[in-house]
C-alpha cells in the first residue's frame, strides 16, 4: 500500500506535468512557437518591478549564464531586447516586444480558463481545508526553495 507521502509526491508531479503539457499544446494550437520555457522568462520578465538581467534570474532561481542564453534566443525571435543603463553600463534591462506581450496575453487567457474550469468542475472555493493546504503547500516551497 502507499504511503501518504508517495501518493503526495505522485499527485503533485502528475498535476504539475499535466499542467504543463496541456498548457503547451494548447499554446501551440493558438500559434505560439516559443517553448514554455521561453514564455515563462517572458512572464517572469513581465512580473518584475525592475526587470533587470540580475532580477529576473534572481526571479527565475537561475544563474545568469543560462539566463542570457535564454534572452539571446528570444532576443534574436524578437520578443525580448535589452539595454543598458546610462549610469551604470554593467546593469542590463529587459524589455518585452509587442510580439511577447501577444504570447503572454495567450498564456494568462489559458491560465485563468484553466483555473475557472477548476472552481467550476471541483467547487474547491467552498472547501476551507483544500483551501488552506494548498496555500501551506505554496508557501512551504515559497520559503524552502
Amino acid at each position: 500500500m502507499s504511503t501518504s507521502k508517495e501518493i503526495i509526491n505522485t499527485l503533485l508531479v502528475d498535476v504539475f506535468n499535466h499542467i504543463l503539457s496541456i498548457e503547451e499544446r494548447t499554446l501551440k494550437e493558438k500559434g505560439v512557437t516559443l517553448s514554455m520555457t521561453e514564455v515563462h522568462v517572458l512572464e517572469a520578465i513581465r512580473n518584475t518591478d525592475i526587470p533587470t538581467m540580475g532580477e529576473v534570474a534572481k526571479r527565475l532561481r537561475v544563474t545568469l549564464g543560462t539566463l542570457t542564453t535564454s534572452i539571446n534566443i528570444l532576443s534574436r525571435k524578437k520578443h525580448v531586447y535589452r539595454y543598458s543603463d546610462e549610469k551604470d553600463r554593467r546593469k542590463v534591462y529587459l524589455k518585452l516586444t509587442d510580439q511577447a506581450k501577444k504570447v503572454l496575453s495567450i498564456h494568462d487567457a489559458f491560465h485563468n480558463e484553466m483555473i475557472s474550469a477548476i472552481f467550476t468542475d471541483l467547487n474547491i472555493d467552498q472547501d476551507e481545508v483544500l483551501m488552506k493546504s494548498l496555500s501551506n503547500i505554496t508557501e512551504y516551497f515559497k520559503t524552502k526553495y
